[in-house]
């Protein structure tokens, strides 16, 4: 075995899955970010009576057999039906045969915050109004949360493959590209597609109504006047290879992978904590060679509550002399759960291959304890050269990914 010590590989973004309120494909997605679109609607995924209030950012017209070819859609979840059509999405988008991804080595790794709980609350209400032998075994046979990574393999018919879902709740997307970013530098795997996914479902939407911090109308992230979150659903899926596969191919890179930080507090079961952000911020720059100087705009969790925005605000500034303008995609396409900061990222590959930041809709006035610059209202052109990328969790689990424009330099 030879002593001399292998450099890590380079990891780029060659293809984007998304499946969204405001568009599925990373076009349809672009022109939403652009436009500062708004997936705001009434739910209609299960019944909202007796709810004062029962706003979402559900997907509507979704036909999962125009992606879905290998499998009968049926056996899927609709979250699993959300993360297979990304993947597909997102080899198609790479311009990689299928052929051609079947022979490499590829890390299938999927966050999610409620796997299958769409399906399960479906089930589950069946049962009370029609008694258990209304069961349906195929139903719950597709209420796995492992089929969310595992039915992406069926489809796409992958061999030398390992597939994980990893269910760190709200950060999980982030979490992903992590492990698949550390699977393709290492050189353990050729290929990742890496992300998240998740359903709308009366559970999850309960629970943060319950909470107090569903908002009566629309999510006005770091606004002096907001009220909360709305529930969302969709999956980002990211294409992931080495630099030196990249070229090798003549791909289009959309960002490079410069690094990620990851922690876990466990300060409160719902509460974040500001130095625990802050610290996992500046875990992510030591990680990606870079300064609090260097990044051009961040891509915030931003969900629109009193207490994450002015406690992620808080960190940022801990962080940061002069922050970046800061934004929120969850404005436009609510809270996706273990989807939102894949979907974030996506939005960031976007921003840096378009030159823009996406606005943070909704906005009238900021709030003096956030003190940030939201983007308002309105897209804004710039040359972005890289984007930090926040996630946080229920728990205290917090993920900061950035993503840098690839340059051209040589892949050695």
């Amino acid at each position: 075995m030879s002593s001399e010590r292998r450099q890590p590989h380079r990891v780029v973004v060659t293809g984007l899955g998304t499946v969204t309120s405001i568009g599925t494909g990373p076009a349809e997605f672009l022109a939403g970010l652009r436009t500062g679109r708004s997936g705001v609607k009434p739910i209609t995924s299960f019944d909202t009576t007796g709810y004062a209030h029962a706003n979402g950012c559900e997907i509507e017209g979704f036909d999962a057999a125009r992606w879905i070819e290998h499998i009968d859609p049926g056996e899927l979840g609709r979250a699993s039906q959300f993360c297979v059509a990304a993947a597909r999405m997102a080899v198609d988008d790479a311009h990689l045969e299928l052929t051609a991804l079947r022979a490499r080595r590829v890390l299938v790794s999927v966050g999610t915050t409620d796997g299958e709980s769409h399906d399960l609350d479906v089930l589950m209400e069946r049962q009370l109004w029609d008694g258990p032998e209304s069961l349906d075994p195929v139903a719950a046979r597709r209420s796995t949360a492992g089929l969310l990574s595992s039915s992406v393999v069926r489809e796409l018919e992958l061999e030398d493959v390992e597939a994980v879902t990893i269910p760190t709740a709200c950060a999980a997307g982030n979490y992903a590209i992590g492990s698949g970013f550390d699977a393709i530098r290492s050189g353990e795997v050729d290929i990742a597609l890496a992300g998240g996914a998740d359903a709308v479902c009366r559970k999850t939407f309960t629970g943060f109504y319950r909470l107090g911090t569903i908002a009566p109308e629309v999510c006005q992230p770091f606004d002096v006047d907001r009220k909360g979150i709305l529930t969302g659903e969709g999956a980002g899926i990211l294409f992931m290879e080495s630099l030196e596969s990249a070229l090798a191919r003549g791909a289009r890179i959309y960002a490079e992978v410069l690094g990620y930080g990851l922690n876990c507090d466990a300060h409160h079961p719902v509460a974040p904590d500001q130095d625990s952000l802050a610290a996992c911020i500046e875990l992510a720059h030591r990680n990606a060679g870079v300064k609090p100087e260097d990044i051009d705009f961040i891509s915030a969790h931003g969900t629109g509550t009193k207490a994450n925005d002015v406690t992620e605000a808080g960190a940022i500034r801990q962080v940061f002399a002069e922050p970046p303008p800061t934004i929120s995609i969850k404005s436009m396409l609510g809270h996706t759960m273990g989807a939102a900061s894949a979907l974030a990222s996506a939005a960031c590959a976007l921003a840096i291959t378009e030159g823009f930041i996406p606005p943070t809709i909704n906005h009238r006035a900021t709030d003096p304890e956030c003190a940030l610059d939201p983007v308002p209202n309105e897209a804004r052109q710039a040359d972005v050269r890289i984007v930090q990328n926040n996630a946080l969790a229920f728990a205290g689990n917090n993920a900061v990914v950035i993503l840098g424009r690839y340059e051209g330099e040589p892949a050695a």
